[in-house]
């Protein structure tokens, strides 16, 4: 009896995997219906090109030929239904021409799948319907630098494929910094980032451009990409031209833009009146910033960038460090002309963490009024933004403890005073609960709050 329970068992879950294996099948196959993937527009319009063609050989033969065909059906039809009557033999016709469709579709699409995607265990269908509706998704601008921009934009690269990101290139420091000098093209470090967070190729090729030299003489310090990009500039002759075929190769989701093309030094004042010249430096200096500047003033923008940011849906600022990453694009005159005149909702993410030197004791509200100042010195006294993003209030942690015993403390969001202001404000837990050595924004999290922000505008405007 038992050895007949658990045949019967068997046999039961066998029948059961095989239905289920059927159904999606018949599932994957009928998906291919769905709207937005631009297929059933063209099996009509091969369909029809067939029909048209059939009746171009019937009318240059004559109609011969179909003479012949239907004469043959009427002797085909008569055998048939004298085996089967009409009732059976017409559903059991359309059943077997159905399932030979099917067939003949879903091995035709296997075929281009295993092509196309060989290693990938994604179906062609699944990929497709992702496409569509990423290419339905808003157009973005992410504007910024370093660590904070490129994962906001492997958070909003889920919701979206047209997105712009508009990089600082005044970094000067570390791989970056050596092949400025050595090389003289532009900072590669954060547009590098923000390429490898686009990516939508195999993890392995994201990871070699990523990939760090431990060892060597003269690479040692060095990423793979700054070399590749740098390499690429003086082939190309520009940092933007490297950039385009540096997306080529990643099959980046969007575009990646440095803010400017020309080669610029960042200062920054201090308040008792020092002048401190690159970006490096301004970032080790623990006085309290007074403004900030480009040597040469006033550099160009990128054609390309200011198009972006003029058929922009959603525009976003951070997170960032204030002084370092975020401001130095708004000394762009161009960029700052093209956002004020931008009817897109507007979005400033704040930091985590103040930073020791540079943001020592600021809120939130005191950051906005930071950049409304430092802009008030190229005489624009209108404010860019009208939405707020920040951490809600931070959970205790280990790690919170560590960066204030290292002199930073969470930037509080005074929300009844930026409201009273006219912001639009939401407060989110923006932080990763992983684990990790650093207090970093969640990729995930930060999309979302800002995508939800985006569609709470869109209904309100």
């Amino acid at each position: 009896m038992k050895k007949k329970k658990k045949r019967l068992k068997k046999t039961f879950s066998y029948f059961k995997k095989s239905n289920l294996g059927l159904i999606n099948r018949i599932i994957r196959i009928l998906s291919w219906l769905l709207p937005g993937l631009v297929i059933k527009r063209w099996i009509i319009t091969s369909a029809i090109g067939l029909l048209i063609s059939l009746l171009g050989i019937a009318i240059w033969t004559n109609l011969r030929p179909i003479y012949l065909l239907i004469e043959v059906f009427f002797w085909i039809m008569n055998g048939l239904t004298s085996i089967l009557p009409v009732s059976v033999l017409g559903p059991l016709i359309l059943l077997i021409g159905l399932l030979l469709i099917g067939l003949g579709q879903n091995r035709s699409i296997n075929s281009i799948q295993r092509a196309l995607v060989p290693e990938k265990n994604t179906f062609l269908v699944d990929a497709l319907r992702v496409k569509s509706k990423l290419n339905r998704g808003p157009n973005i601008v992410a504007i910024g630098g370093g660590t904070g921009l490129s994962t906001l934009l492997k958070g909003l690269k889920n919701y979206s494929s047209n997105i712009t990101a508009i990089v600082t290139v005044s970094d000067d420091g570390g791989s970056s910094g050596v092949l400025r000098k050595q090389l003289g093209v532009q900072p590669p470090g954060d547009i590098r980032n923000c390429l490898a967070a686009l990516s939508n190729e195999e993890p392995i090729l994201t990871r070699l451009f990523q990939y760090r030299f431990s060892g060597g003489s003269g690479l040692e310090g060095h990423s793979f990409g700054n070399l590749f990009i740098s390499a690429l500039t003086t082939i190309t002759g520009s940092l933007e031209k490297a950039v385009q075929a540096s997306s080529k190769v990643l099959a980046v989701q969007g575009q990646v833009l440095p803010a400017t093309n020309v080669d610029v030094v960042l200062w920054a004042e201090l308040e008792d009146g020092e002048k401190i010249f690159g970006e490096s430096k301004i970032s080790q200096s623990k006085k309290l910033i007074s403004r900030i500047g480009y040597l040469p003033e006033n550099p160009s923008a990128l054609s390309s960038a200011l198009d972006s940011i003029k058929e922009a849906d959603l525009i976003v600022l951070g997170p960032g460090s204030l002084y370092t990453s975020l401001l130095p694009n708004l000394l762009v005159p161009e960029i700052v002309d093209a956002l004020l005149k931008s009817n897109a909702p507007k979005i400033y993410i704040s930091n985590l963490m103040t930073q020791p030197g540079e943001t020592d004791g600021l809120n939130v509200y005191q950051h906005l009024k930071a950049i409304e100042k430092q802009l008030s010195n190229f005489g624009v006294n209108t404010r860019i933004f009208n939405a707020i993003l920040s951490q809600a209030q931070f959970e205790k942690s280990p790690l919170v403890d560590y960066y204030q015993s290292r002199g930073a403390v969470p930037v509080v969001c005074n929300k009844e005073e930026l409201i009273s202001e006219g912001y639009y404000v939401l407060q989110a837990p923006l932080y990763s609960r992983r684990i990790t050595p650093t207090l970093r924004h969640d990729s995930r999290r930060l999309a979302r709050a800002v995508m939800f922000i985006y569609k709470k505008l869109k209904k309100l405007n």
